[in-house]
């Protein structure tokens, strides 16, 4: 069986608790799917489950190749966990997904974040309509797709959970990135039509993150500058983002709510992407 087509792809320095092929083990720790979840906000989630006592399901839409402190976290914490590759962009694959996690740990997921997404750049007047697809099959319809089949898997009577990863610009739209906010604000309306929908049986939440891991589109004077912008002045650390996902991985009696982590920011509006401010 070649590499592309393994169920899982195991990889960077930490090691999964069982190298054959076949289901793993019935776990006894609760077991969270994070999509996206080897890099970035993604591995900072990641982590912070394995360090709660999780089992994780580690996606990545091209390879899961951990970051390093990812992979450090996993192997230290002795996290029971595998990888898997699955391209977003053809939402059907999402659906897939669970029933190979569930086939690979014996059992399906308790915890489904979504987290995998993508962002571009684009405006109104630039706009086309292949970006606009294309953003909404990543950021939407696969969590979607998700979503209906973490809802339809056999499983248990325990607390099962979804917590999708939005943005707080949803609040006061600009017009920056079109493509991707409207993507996150169909993704917003998934998470309450959810909520109703498969209650008591799944909780969903959201969580709406403001600038946190600063691209190398931003400079140090200009994150201070955006910094004193927040009305808590101050920016969401990634890490905050994280105890916000494990608090509604937890919260029994909390459905259909976003909690923001962004320094105030949802409660003002921007002319423009935070990239464009303060220069």
């Amino acid at each position: 069986m070649s590499e592309e087509e393994r169920p899982y792809r195991p990889l960077g320095s930490a090691r999964p608790s069982v190298e054959a092929v076949g289901a793993l083990p019935l776990a006894t720790k609760r077991l969270a799917l994070v999509t996206g979840g080897h890099r970035r906000l993604g591995g900072i989630i990641s982590g912070a489950l394995a360090k709660a006592g999780h089992s994780l399901a580690i996606h990545g839409s091209h390879d899961t190749r951990l970051d390093s402190h990812l992979a450090l976290t996993l192997e230290a914490q002795g996290t029971e966990w595998d990888g898997f590759v699955v391209d977003f962009a053809d939402p059907e694959n999402a659906e897939e997904l669970i029933a190979r996690v569930a086939e690979r740990f014996g059992r399906p997921p308790d915890i489904l974040v979504n987290s995998a997404a993508m962002f571009g750049q684009d405006r109104i007047d630039t706009v086309t309509a292949d970006e606009l697809m294309r953003h909404y099959a990543v950021n939407c319809a696969a969590p979607a797709m998700l979503t209906k089949a973490f809802a339809t898997v056999p499983a248990g009577t325990g607390d099962r959970c979804i917590i999708n990863i939005l943005d707080q610009r949803i609040d006061h739209p600009h017009g920056d990135q079109l493509a991707y906010t409207l993507s996150k604000l169909a993704l917003a309306g998934l998470t309450q039509t959810s909520a109703h929908a498969l209650a008591p049986r799944v909780r969903v939440n959201a969580v709406a993150p403001g600038l946190t891991i600063a691209t190398p589109d931003y400079d140090p004077d200009q994150m201070a500058r955006l910094e004193a912008m927040m009305p808590l002045g101050r920016l969401p650390q990634a890490e905050q983002i994280a105890q916000a996902v494990l608090y509604l991985a937890d919260a029994t009696a909390v459905t259909g709510q976003t909690l923001y982590v962004d320094g105030g920011a949802h409660l003002k509006s921007y002319d423009r992407d935070f990239m464009h401010l303060c220069r």
